[in-house]
């Protein structure tokens, strides 16, 4: 699934990152990569999506969230 789906208070891992190469440097910089933990802290599904990783909060816009996808980590292995 892509980061875009994810629900409001969850916490997923990136699989994978399918974005220009040039973004795909700039988000790698603030420590979004492959196998990180994202929260997803508010999914408005019109247009951005607000999500905290590495201790961060940030604004992803949708075409950068479309194209990041995840994997659903289990309840008991979510820290808050």
């Amino acid at each position: 699934m892509v980061l875009k789906e994810g629900k409001n208070h969850r916490t997923y891992e990136v699989v994978s990152i399918h974005i220009e190469l040039q973004l795909e440097r700039r988000l790698e910089a603030l420590g979004l990569t492959e196998g990180s933990r994202i929260t997803v802290l508010n999914n408005d599904k019109q247009g951005a999506l607000t999500a905290k990783f590495r201790g961060t909060r940030f604004a992803l816009g949708r075409r950068i969230a479309d194209n990041i996808e995840i994997a659903e980590v289990p309840i008991n292995e979510q820290n808050h």
